[in-house]
């Protein structure tokens, strides 16, 4: 099922500045894009460049004054789902290298700080039945909650006050996998059905794969229960928030509009 996705947003720049941005959905393997078209503002320069790990791009524009950016995409996922309490994990000293920095603190997400709660929680469980665990947990207590976050919300701030929006459920399951000795990282993504219309954020983990011998496969997580992952585009990925925002400005700018449409199209 291919899904299709209107992205507008504007942001003006005070003087000569920089701007980091990635809103377009990856051109990856698990997902097709069928049609895609970018526009924006004259800038005095433009470059895109490889995002983290590779999936997706980012887009440098150095401007000045009003930038208003549009993108419309039709994207058909076509990624092999599986039942995560199903899937077992692998130990860390089998973990493929680029997985491994997946288990260090980063800016929003601290693992270690949770290493005592997860082991009294979740002990008896391991690998995917612990990641199902977690999401079932997080879902099951904590209260989605527009405006009750802000860019200085970490995952313990979360945990603390048991509300969020999907940043910061992606940032607590992210540190309890973490915690737990389980690859996990932030994905910045489109799907239908999400509420308010927006960029979605789910967590990823890395977990054993019985398709490839000895090895693991990165699946989706969300315990928001707004994105199938079977029905999510993703834009980028990265340790967490920091790493994939849509827009990371290098001067002084005001954001103005922003709307985001994403709908299935069977």
């Amino acid at each position: 099922m291919a899904i299709e996705i209107e992205t507008q947003f504007s942001f003006a720049l005070e003087g000569v500045g920089d701007v980091l941005l990635q809103f377009e959905a990856a051109a990856i393997p698990e997902q097709e894009i069928l049609e895609t078209s970018t526009t924006m503002s004259e800038a005095d320069h433009v470059a895109r460049i490889a995002a983290h790990d590779g999936i997706g791009e980012r887009i440098w524009l150095r401007a000045t004054g009003p930038i208003e950016v549009r993108y419309a995409a039709r994207v058909e996922p076509r990624r092999i789902t599986a039942d995560l309490a199903t899937l077992g994990g692998l130990d860390p000293h089998l973990l493929p290298a680029d997985t491994v920095q997946y288990l260090f603190d980063s800016r929003y997400c601290p693992g270690a700080p949770f290493q005592p709660f997860v082991e009294a929680e979740f002990g008896g469980l391991q690998g995917g039945a612990r990641i199902a665990a977690i999401r079932d947990w997080v879902a099951e207590r904590f209260r989605y909650e527009p405006g009750s976050s802000d860019t200085h919300t970490t995952a313990l701030d979360s945990f603390v006050e048991r509300r969020g929006i999907c940043r910061d459920y992606a940032h607590v399951v992210i540190s309890l996998a973490r915690a737990s000795a389980i690859p996990a990282r932030y994905v910045s993504a489109y799907a239908p059905g999400v509420e308010p219309p927006d960029f979605h954020a789910v967590a990823e983990v890395f977990l054993r794969d019985p398709t490839i011998a000895g090895g693991g496969s990165w699946q989706i997580v969300d315990a928001t229960g707004m994105a199938d992952p079977a029905e999510t585009a993703k834009i980028g990925v990265g340790r967490d928030a920091a790493d994939v925002s849509f827009m990371t400005s290098f001067g002084e700018a005001r954001f103005g509009e922003k709307t985001v449409s994403v709908r299935a199209n069977g």
